[in-house]
């Protein structure tokens, strides 16, 4: 049983992360979607305030309430179908949240968190099983790039579109995405799938291959794989997340990360528009500052992995991010670094942590296990972000309350996040 290398073999390695690239795109451009039509969103369906703002709360409590429902999903099918279906799942509710219904708004923007749900368990699930280690940081800091990339094209395409045709085929429009990612990967899978099929020998039974593609390069490793699985059949059940004190922590850490985002991503534009005199519509632009310069914290992180221990990158990361609340709090007429700053911490913060996640695990199980975990208490205590701001802001009439809890959450983020990855190689 042989097979020889081939350019089309290392070319496959390489489409499997380009896939999953445009697949990111889809996983949180539609959560934003809306954030630029609101205003005629609400004055065509009549909504209040209080309903418009969960548009933006209801996908972030389903990244945390139905991550149980997305690791079954995934434990019952392989990572392949389970990311067809959460692409299926965001089409779906995007093209219901398009209709001229409060109803159909807020149903659709459910149905979308819980597709993208699905998505954020998967991924780091498949980065792992289909890279090699070196590459494992590379391709989890362009996953995370993606995501950001996706918020941008969304954010500054959404009201172009609308004033021309209207708001529906506006945040309809971005369907598109979920298709083209739906091909991509079905040719992804394919490729890996033929590429990775050893030949057949009447003497020989054929052997699946699982490992990372990028490995699996001569017929040496092929030669290996009866070896691997039996040697990970014989290996003990591993520790399940909740017992492990790292899997805690991580939690935490990643609570803190997406707290700050999420609180700051909701009332940056309010933020410039009280404190600096900024019009809406420029405090709506200069705010995506904070979310294009991720792209910088997300490439940046994988590089200094390869020299630097996890825990010294989540010190300079939590470093960098306090330089927003802070910023923002003594001179907000810095706007423009402050956001520089923020913006490459809050990057390279959710690298870093999926990049330890994916270095202690064992298994696919476990991965999909502490992935689950960790995002799913994460996302909700980051969903608490907005609402406690927003509250903060309303009862104290300025922003210092609100931006020294951002600030409390990004310590949280540093302290807890160094302790828990200090045995992290």
């Amino acid at each position: 049983m042989t097979r020889s290398v081939t350019p089309g073999l290392r070319g496959a390695a390489w489409f499997l992360p380009a896939a999953i690239v445009l697949i990111a795109l889809n996983f949180r451009g539609p959560i934003v979607a809306t954030a630029p039509v609101i205003g005629d969103v609400r004055v065509d369906l009549g909504l209040t305030a209080t309903v418009a703002g969960l548009l933006t709360t209801i996908p972030v409590l389903c990244f945390a309430l139905a991550t149980p429902f997305a690791s079954w999903v995934i434990a019952k099918a392989d990572p392949e179908r389970a990311v067809s279906l959460s692409l299926v799942i965001v089409l779906a509710g995007t093209v219901v949240r398009s209709m001229p219904s409060a109803a159909a708004l807020l149903v659709g923007t459910a149905v979308i968190g819980i597709g993208i749900t699905i998505g954020n368990v998967v991924i780091p699930v498949v980065i792992r099983r289909d890279t090699s280690p070196e590459r494992v940081g590379l391709v989890t800091g362009v996953y995370t790039s993606a995501l950001n990339v996706g918020s941008m094209i969304t954010s500054l395409g959404t009201a172009p579109i609308a004033a021309a045709w209207g708001w529906p085929v506006a945040i309809a429009v971005w369907a598109v995405f979920a298709v083209i990612a739906g091909v991509a990967w079905t040719s992804a899978v394919g490729a890996r799938a033929a590429w990775l099929r050893p030949s057949r020998s009447a003497a020989e039974e054929p052997l699946p291959v699982t490992g990372p593609i990028d490995q699996v390069l001569d017929t040496g490793a092929l030669r290996t794989v009866r070896a691997e699985r039996a040697a990970q059949q014989a290996a003990a059940e591993p520790v399940r997340p909740a017992r492990r004190l790292i899997t805690w922590g991580l939690t935490l850490a990643f609570g803190g990360q997406a707290f700050s985002y999420y609180a700051l991503t909701a009332w940056i534009p309010t933020l410039l528009h009280d404190e600096i005199g900024f019009s809406k519509a420029s405090s709506g632009a200069s705010s995506s500052v904070f979310q294009i310069l991720a792209v910088v914290g997300a490439l940046g992180v994988p590089v200094l992995a390869a020299r630097w221990r996890p825990r010294a990158i989540i010190a300079l990361v939590a470093f960098l991010w306090l330089a927003m609340p802070l910023g923002l709090l003594f001179a907000p007429q810095l706007w423009l670094l402050w956001s520089v700053l923020g913006g490459a911490a809050q990057g390279g913060g959710i690298t870093v942590i999926f990049i330890v996640i994916v270095r202690i695990v064992s298994s696919d199980a476990d991965a999909r296990r502490m992935s689950a975990f960790v995002q799913g208490g994460g996302y909700l205590i980051g969903s608490a972000g907005p609402l406690v701001a927003g509250s903060l802001h309303g009862s104290t009439g300025d922003w210092t309350a609100p931006l020294l809890v951002v600030l409390v959450a990004v310590l949280t983020l540093g302290f807890v996040g160094t302790v828990a990855a200090r045995r992290v190689p």
